[in-house]
C-alpha cells in the first residue's frame, strides 16, 4: 500500500476533498480473472488482505469502497455458478468493508457486450440482483450501509434494436424494483460505455418514470462524465459550467435535453471493459 497522494503543496488529496465536504473513496478490487469452469467468466480478486487494506483506507480519510464484479450475457451466460460466485465475492467484500468503517458500494455490472434485446437484459439483470441480495442476507450485510452501483438495463451494444430513454427507463426500474430491497439507500448508475448524452438522457427518464422508487437514483459515471471535457479542456473551456450541470438535473428528473452534436455524443463502448 503507497503513499496517499498529494498537492503540490503537500496537502493530501483526501485532506482537500474532506475540507470541500466531499467523502473520499476508493478501488478496493484487484481486477477481474478467469473464473474456471465456466465458459469464458470471470470473479474478481482482491479479497486476501483487504481487511488490513480497508481498515488503512479508513484511517487515511476514506469514507466509503468500492468493488466491481462483472458478468456477461451469451447463449449460456451468465452461469448459475458464476451469479453465485460474484455475489458471494461483492457479500465478501461488503462485510469487511463495514467491519472496517467503510460505506461498500456494490458493482455487479452486466456488461452491454452483445445483441441481446433489452427484455433479455431485464431478465439477467433481476437475476444477478436476485443473487447479490440474497448473499448479502447471507453475509449479514447491513443494507442501510450500503450503496448499489448497478448497470442501466439497455440492449447489446450490437442489438439492431435500440431503445429509447424512456424503454430503458421502465425496464431498469422495474428489475431495480424486482431486486433492490427498499432498505438500500440509493443507486448509482454507472455508465457502461454509453455516450454522455446516453447515459445522462436514461439517467433522466429513469427518475421520471411513473413508478415508485423507494431509493435515491443518481449517477457513478467515470467516462461519461470525463469524456467531452478532457476533450474540451484543449483551450474550450467555455462550455464546460453547462456541462458540468447535466449529470446533475438528471439526477433530478429535470434534464431536457442536449443538441446530439461533438464529443458529448461519441459512444464510450469499450468491449469486454475491464480496470
Amino acid at each position: 500500500m503507497g503513499e496517499f497522494q498529494s498537492t503540490d503543496k503537500g496537502e493530501r488529496f483526501v485532506d482537500v476533498l474532506i475540507k470541500q465536504g466531499i467523502v473520499p473513496g476508493i478501488k478496493v478490487d484487484l481486477g477481474v480473472v478467469p473464473l474456471a469452469g465456466t465458459i469464458g467468466e470471470g470473479t474478481t480478486q482482491g479479497l486476501d488482505n483487504l481487511a488490513q487494506r480497508a481498515a488503512h483506507f479508513k484511517k487515511g480519510g476514506c469514507g466509503f469502497a468500492k468493488w466491481r464484479c462483472v458478468l456477461t450475457i451469451g447463449p449460456h451466460t451468465p452461469s448459475h455458478l458464476g451469479m453465485l460466485e460474484n455475489a458471494n465475492v461483492l457479500a465478501r467484500y461488503a462485510t469487511i468493508c463495514q467491519a472496517n468503517g467503510l460505506v461498500p458500494i456494490v458493482e455487479p455490472e452486466v456488461l452491454c457486450d452483445g445483441d441481446h434485446d433489452i427484455h433479455r437484459a431485464q431478465k439477467v439483470t433481476e437475476q444477478v440482483l436476485a443473487f447479490v441480495y440474497k448473499a448479502l442476507a447471507d453475509h449479514h450485510v447491513y443494507l442501510e450501509g450500503t450503496l448499489l452501483k448497478p448497470n442501466m438495463v439497455t440492449p447489446g451494444q450490437s442489438c439492431p434494436k435500440k431503445a429509447t430513454p424512456e424503454e430503458v427507463g421502465i425496464a431498469t426500474v422495474t428489475a431495480l424494483r424486482r431486486g433492490v430491497p427498499a432498505a438500500v439507500p440509493g443507486v448509482t448508475f454507472l455508465s457502461g460505455g454509453q455516450s454522455e448524452l446516453d447515459a445522462t438522457a436514461n439517467l433522466h427518464a429513469i427518475n421520471t418514470v411513473k413508478l415508485h422508487r423507494p431509493w435515491k437514483l443518481t449517477f457513478s459515471y467515470g467516462r461519461a462524465l470525463q469524456a467531452s471535457v478532457l476533450k474540451a479542456w484543449q483551450g474550450k473551456d467555455e462550455n464546460i459550467e453547462a456541462a458540468q450541470k447535466a449529470n446533475g438535473m438528471a439526477a433530478m428528473g429535470k434534464y431536457e435535453g442536449e443538441d446530439a452534436a461533438g464529443a458529448a455524443a461519441e459512444s464510450l463502448f469499450v468491449a469486454k471493459h475491464a480496470y
